[in-house]
């Protein structure tokens, strides 16, 4: 069975791990997660527990070389917040839909959910994933590789709604903001409490696959993912996909809030004049999820490398792996149907040389565009972004 490791596991413990014993680690315990702690006496953990990376705000990883099945479950599925998560009940709970709109509705939770349901597959990915392997050391959470997954959501479309309310001529953007609110202390600071809130262009708010959903793989949101309401933006970042929704504003010029301009934003280039720009697209990338970073494998035998892949708005259409720091690259197989928005698992199987030597291995994806995994990670993104290739590096023996 694969088992996870923490960030902090040193290189002996790690070992050990990866030859089938479980080393001390961060597990993460919050009420309807799974954890070791509460499994069975007596009998192995399903789960082990979520990587730590902040306790308040919460802020929980998947351990990527978990990675066995297409859809991530619930209790693995990694965790981001910037504030306290509100408390929040569904008796309760109300949603506006105003700004530049023919007619503002309020929705309350039972007349959401007796709309029809739409359900909606989507990888999503923090924008500071991978975050860990910049090098000098930057500022933000060090997600290594687990801050992203994939899921079935089901919720109702956010077109629907906003047909209902009556887009007027000229609105631009649908500014999505949730109930969680807080300062932020560090540079850049707020001003002052603020919400988290997210636009994005009305062409994209009106495509079908974005949902205000309520259910992830076929249970009601826990209030770490959002519930009762989130938005799903497929293809985007996991920023755009609003948790704990309450408010959703048409408007007829761009929206310039905290989380648009300063935070989750990168430096674009428009005739050598790098101007701030939101984050929006998820960029093409493929991870190696086994062998896991200093695993020993058997030398002289076949071992399974796999991992996944996954890119914004179109598809994945290659996977190569490289043993040789990118030399020559070997095509891997793609697993599953093509889902668009959903990632896609692939394998290799690896004739590991004979003899104790370390080897390194890098992967990298190609999506239909023809858009290629870069080496480097490009500065103008700050620390967002990243999908530049990887080294893994691995002990047979």
């Amino acid at each position: 069975m694969d088992k996870a490791q923490n960030n902090g596991t040193n290189n002996n413990g790690r070992r050990a791990f990866l030859k089938g014993t479980v080393p001390v680690m961060a597990t993460a315990i919050i009420p309807g997660i799974a954890s070791a702690s509460n499994a069975d006496k007596g009998s192995e953990p399903s789960f082990p527990g979520l990587i730590i990376r902040e306790k308040e705000p919460v802020n929980f990883e998947f351990p990527f070389p978990m990675l066995s099945e297409a859809i991530t479950p619930n209790n693995q599925f990694f965790i981001r917040t910037h504030f306290p998560i509100p408390k929040l009940q569904a008796k309760e709970w109300k949603m506006t839909i105003g700004g530049h709109v023919n007619k503002e509705i309020t929705l309350t939770y039972d007349e959401l959910r007796a709309l029809p349901a739409k359900k909606v597959m989507a990888t999503l990915e923090c924008a500071g994933n991978g975050r860990a392997n910049l090098a000098p050391k930057v500022k933000g959470l060090l997600w290594e590789q687990g801050a992203v997954g994939n899921a079935e959501w089901t919720g109702v479309p956010l077109a629907v709604l906003l047909e209902k309310a009556g887009i007027k001529e000229g609105a631009v953007e649908i500014i999505l903001e949730g109930a969680d609110k807080g300062e932020v202390s560090e540079e850049p600071k707020s001003p002052g409490a603020i919400h988290f809130a997210r636009s994005l262009p009305l062409t994209k708010a009106m495509q079908a696959e974005v949902i205000l959903a309520y259910q992830m793989n076929g249970k009601d949101l826990s209030p770490e993912h959002g519930y009762p309401v989130r938005a799903i933006i497929p293809g985007w970042y996991g920023m755009a996909s609003v948790k704990w929704l309450t408010k959703i504003l048409a408007v007829n010029k761009p929206f310039e809030g905290y989380w648009q301009t300063l935070e989750y934003a990168y430096w674009k280039r428009t005739d050598e004049q790098p101007t701030l720009t939101a984050v929006t697209e998820v960029q093409v990338k493929a991870e190696i999820a086994r062998p896991a970073l200093s695993e020993v494998i058997p030398a002289g035998k076949i071992y399974r490398v796999h991992g996944a892949a996954w890119c914004g708005e179109s598809e994945i259409v290659k996977v190569e792996l490289s043993f040789d720091e990118g030399k020559t690259w070997q095509p891997a197989k793609l697993l599953g149907k093509s889902v668009r928005f959903a990632w896609r698992l692939w394998e290799y199987n690896w004739e590991v040389p004979l003899g104790q030597q370390r080897h390194k291995l890098m992967s990298r994806a190609t999506d239909s565009n023809g858009i290629t995994q870069p080496m480097q990670h490009d500065k103008d993104r700050r620390t967002y972004m990243v999908n530049k290739i990887v080294t893994v590096e691995v002990e047979a023996q």
